[in-house]
């Protein structure tokens, strides 16, 4: 049997949503996409064919996603350009390619689905990996490295705070005196830990007893919400007059940061009060999507991992003080 294609190991979560609500920015000759999460490439590739005026850059962490999708859209290959980059690099990205202004932006965030898939980089709490849990593999620091250095406080603060877990203070004691017999090297002990730890009554509920514990080291390790808080801005900024930024999350906590940058961009920055709004200062954003968006209840039927998925949406419209 020969090894599955990108296409093949990868479906785009909201893809036509997402499509609709960018194509517009892309329409003009000479049009950029950034595709800040780049992935597998299932997102780029069908703005590539949907789109033939606009250019791609496509940025990823992951070495092994770059390679995939360059696979995946060599047919494109004369309209793509591949950069390995975390999105809050963004800035420095454009400038070394000399692009001044982007018209359209895709974050995609979270664990993608070929990070899910293969067992040996540690995402999935449901099978027995080494716990490294790293988006970017020449990163230096692991999941087993969080685990058996961070004091229990430090802990119990990252399962709280990035895995909105009740038990986090619990859990982070049992795993600094497991530590203290034998280090952590593979999930499956974590995720027994984890489970042991939970209450029995508790467990009943929620998913998985480890999901958010793992979701938790994973946003550590990979500092997923600073890079959130710094990318968001910079792409905002970068955005040339009517261009559009796509941001689908998975979890309340990127969904948050989400809101509240979009939100920021859409209201003025003068006092409700002030009777007029003088130039300049009128909101720089227009919202795309009343609230979060949420896939159908057929794509989650088809496709499972777009259950949590939401889709905030925003177009600029001011660029230099001036109202489009």
């Amino acid at each position: 049997m020969t090894d599955p294609t990108p296409s093949d190991r990868h479906v785009p979560v909201m893809l036509d949503r997402v499509v609709a609500l960018l194509a517009p920015a892309l329409q003009q000759p000479g049009a950029v996409l950034v595709d800040a999460t780049l992935g597998l490439g299932g997102h780029s590739e069908a703005f590539l064919e949907r789109c033939p005026e606009a250019r791609l850059i496509g940025l990823d962490r992951d070495p092994a996603a770059l390679r995939l999708a360059g696979e995946r859209l060599a047919p494109y290959a004369e309209r793509t350009t591949f950069v390995h980059a975390v999105y809050d690099e963004l800035p420095r990205v454009l400038d070394e390619l000399d692009i001044p202004a982007i018209d359209g932006i895709l974050f995609d965030l979270g664990v993608s689905s070929m990070q899910l898939d293969e067992a040996d980089r540690g995402f999935a709490y449901a099978q027995d990996a080494p716990l490294d849990m790293r988006m970017d593999s020449t990163a230096p620091t692991t999941a087993a490295d969080i685990l058996n250095t961070y004091s229990s406080a430090d802990l119990a603060r990252i399962l709280f705070q990035y895995g909105e877990e009740k038990f986090s203070r619990k859990i982070a004691d049992r795993i600094v005196r497991a530590r203290e017999a034998e280090p952590f090297t593979n999930s499956a002990r974590l995720s027994e830990l984890v489970r042991d730890a939970i209450p029995q009554a508790a467990r009943r509920t929620g998913g998985h007893p480890a999901k958010r514990t793992f979701q938790a080291l994973r946003i550590e390790v990979n500092g997923e919400l600073d890079v959130l808080r710094r990318a968001l801005p910079a792409a905002v900024a970068s955005l040339a007059l009517h261009g559009r930024i796509v941001v689908m999350s998975y979890h309340s906590l990127e969904d948050r940061i989400t809101k509240q940058t979009l939100a920021a961009g859409a209201k003025s920055d003068v006092p409700d009060d002030l009777p007029v709004i003088p130039a300049g200062h009128e909101p720089y954003l227009k919202l795309l999507t009343r609230g979060a968006e949420r896939p159908t209840e057929d794509e989650v039927a088809d496709n499972p991992r777009a259950a949590s998925a939401r889709v905030r949406a925003a177009t600029r419209v001011r660029e230099k003080g001036l109202v489009a």
